[in-house]
């Protein structure tokens, strides 16, 4: 734990009175405004001085950390009211019932996890075209809930029931199926919404400093500062997890917009002559974080629709857009198979992971099925059932990649029935060429070269091979313009997927593109090559790395708040080295709660109790007040947890919340969780 370089001076009152001074002493009449600034001072006096500012823990907090076998040095708290309780910019709260008798009943809800999408052999066009469309319409609901919103406590426990019964890995497979919220509205926008209750925020300025309430006396707008309510070693730097999640998707929220979209763009050399590409086909990466199986399936479709069906020559995928962040996925946790340690990459899909689906026969064995299909490699259809207990796909199929095929290890325990298991590929780049090449053939294509996946810009492929540069007819042979630009799901969606399902490589996908994407960033010029003849060579920005990224991060932080900015050297919190202090986030936190795009932002996270990583908040503490009322991102590591968000108080007063728990011996976050469920239920309470 490593102090920050900020030291922890909380500001005076008079301080805190300046706003309140300055605009009054402007006046050219101040006697006529004596009793107004002496009525004002006792008023922001009384206003502004903390509860509980570093005094002792609550007895609850206090009493949880006892259980958890912590003390109070290993914990950073910051609550901090924000906004005004009549226009609260918060959601309506959700209520959660016991029984169908006490409101409304959810029994119309199907909660079954459906079974993985597979590919199809023989995929029908007509119905690739609905799923395009459907696809394109995934997730446009509004952002804000029924202020009558009411949900059955047994609802919320069966759904969670039958997804971890159903699946070793709960957030993969939301993630990239298309599975139906247990909310009908739940913040799965494509766009910002005006706020109902107070339509003057949402424009808001996005220089202002978001822990304020607005007056105005003769045209002067006076900003009141809220002391936290309560704050414990703030501003000690600690290990956050993936709470370190918050920071990328709101920089991105912030700078990109909530309706940014990633373009993949197609485009072609040589000719096309009926439905045959004499050439090479060039699929240029974006950096889109969710180009899942099906999307791709859809892309390869515009490009059937555009006329080509047979290609002779190559697919050639650059995804030079990011450079060298390909990582180990064993470096971190000697989890190599796990989705959540899967690598960034220009042209990501489907996360590089593959499901794998068990479909028992009878006792003995079982069929499995594979989505998506990999060509040329080899994967085994069926398995042998052994008499264990269900677990994750290492313990369950110990499976192993080699060279041309997949092995399993391990006979399927019985208990495991109808499974979806999802295992990361260790290569993105050759991942994502088996699935292009299996859907192009899925779709009833033919392609007489290969398909091949680089980190660098296209030459051709025979120059490529040979470190040449093109010369005459083949330098200008890319199509002026691309043949098909398959946009991405928007930027609001897929912060939904990163907040609410604690997705870590699309984060680093979404950290990667600020220092892409961000024209007011550091890396704003784009390559133009001389004699440029194809909006490809200039269509995109500069290749990005980790570096630049981290930069442009950075330097959101240093023109936007006055804290010291995280020591970040990923994007997703999946890391050791990585530190923010709670007040630090807390300001961000509060920044973002004023912002424009905050309605998208606070819809990514979890509610407390009903969804998301925060969802089992109720199980651990039934009577929690902060059930309904909280919207958390949490993280876990061993010897890290933490949540990190917003609470609105029964009083109708908001709160920005941060608990940060490192511990030096061995700890088990699950048995700490409980601390921070009651930091939630003690700030519900106000």
């Amino acid at each position: 734990m490593l102090p920050t370089s900020k030291t922890n001076n909380r500001p005076t009152t008079t301080a805190k009175l300046t706003p309140f001074i300055k605009p009054l002493c402007s006046l050219n009449q101040p006697a006529k405004y004596l009793a107004t600034l002496s009525t004002l001072a006792l008023f922001a006096s009384a206003m502004l001085t903390p509860l509980y500012a570093q005094a002792a823990l609550p007895e609850a907090i206090q009493a949880a950390l006892s259980r958890a076998n912590l003390s109070a040095t290993d914990i950073s708290i910051i609550i901090t009211p924000v906004g005004d309780k009549n226009a609260s910019r918060l959601p309506a709260p959700i209520q959660v019932i016991n029984s169908p008798k006490q409101g409304i009943s959810n029994s119309h809800i199907d909660s079954q996890p459906k079974s993985l999408s597979v590919d199809n052999v023989s995929a029908d066009p007509n119905s690739i075209k609905r799923q395009v469309t459907q696809n394109n319409k995934a997730k446009e609901v509004t952002v804000y809930q029924s202020p009558l919103m009411t949900i059955e406590k047994q609802t919320i426990k069966q759904h969670e029931k039958q997804l971890h019964a159903y699946t070793d890995d709960p957030y993969t497979y939301q993630s990239l199926e298309s599975t139906p919220s247990l909310l009908p509205n739940d913040g799965q926008s494509t766009s910002s919404v005006p706020n109902k209750n107070n339509p003057d925020k949402n424009s808001a300025n996005k220089s202002s400093k978001g822990n304020a309430s607005n007056a105005t006396a003769n045209n002067a707008t006076i900003k009141i500062s809220f002391s936290p309510l309560l704050s414990h070693q703030a501003d000690i730097a600690r290990t956050p997890a993936s709470t370190m999640k918050l920071v990328p998707s709101f920089i991105a929220l912030d700078t990109l917009g909530a309706d940014f979209v990633w373009h993949t763009r197609v485009y072609h050399t040589g000719l096309i002559i009926g439905d045959k590409l004499y050439g090479d086909l060039i699929i240029q990466g974006s950096g889109d974080p969710k180009m899942t199986h099906e999307r791709l399936q859809q892309l390869l479709y515009k490009v059937q629709t555009a006329g080509i069906h047979h290609i002779n020559g190559d697919i050639i995928v650059d995804s030079a857009i990011f450079k060298n962040v390909s990582k180990d996925p064993a470096a971190f946790d000697n989890s190599p198979l796990r989705p959540y340690n899967a690598s960034p990459d220009g042209f990501l899909v489907n996360f590089s992971s593959i499901g794998i689906q068990s479909y028992p026969l009878d006792n003995t064995r079982a069929q499995l099925t594979y989505t998506p299909q990999l060509a040329n490699y080899q994967l085994p259809s069926m398995i042998n059932i052994r008499s264990a207990a269900c677990g994750q796909a290492r313990y369950s199929l110990a499976p192993h990649w080699q060279p041309t095929q997949l092995t399993l290890n391990a006979n399927l325990p019985d208990s495991c029935g109808e499974h979806a298991f999802y295992v990361a590929y260790p290569d993105a780049k050759d991942f994502a060429a088996r699935v292009i090449a299996s859907k192009w053939q899925t779709l009833g294509n033919t392609l007489t070269g290969k398909v091949i996946s680089q980190e660098k810009p296209y030459l051709s492929n025979k120059n490529v091979k040979e470190g040449k540069s093109p010369r005459g007819l083949a330098a200008i042979a890319i199509s002026p313009l691309p043949i098909v630009s398959y946009h991405s799901l928007n930027l609001t969606q897929q912060i939904y997927d990163i907040n609410h399902f604690s997705n870590n490589v699309m984060t680093e996908q979404v950290a990667l593109s600020i220092g892409a994407y961000d024209k007011a960033g550091i890396n704003t010029d784009k390559v133009i090559h001389q004699q440029a003849t194809s909006l490809y060579q200039f269509g995109q920005p500069p290749a990005t790395d980790y570096s630049q990224a981290l930069q442009a991060i950075n330097h959101w932080w240093q023109t936007k708040l006055t804290t010291p900015p995280p020591h970040l050297t990923n994007g997703s919190g999946l890391c050791r080295d990585c530190t923010i202090s709670a007040e630090n986030l807390s300001e961000l936190l509060t920044y973002a709660y004023e912002q424009p795009n905050f309605d998208a932002y606070v819809s990514s996270l979890g509610i407390a109790g009903v969804s998301g990583t925060i969802s089992a908040h109720s199980e651990r503490l039934p009577e929690s007040q902060a059930i309904g009322r909280a919207w958390i991102k949490t993280g876990t590591l061993n010897n890290v947890t933490s949540m990190a968000g917003y609470v609105k108080g029964l009083s109708g007063q908001d709160y920005v919340v941060v608990g940060l728990i490192n511990s030096d011996q061995a700890l088990n976050a699950y048995t700490a969780r409980p601390v921070l469920d009651a930091m939630l239920d003690w700030t519900a309470q106000h």
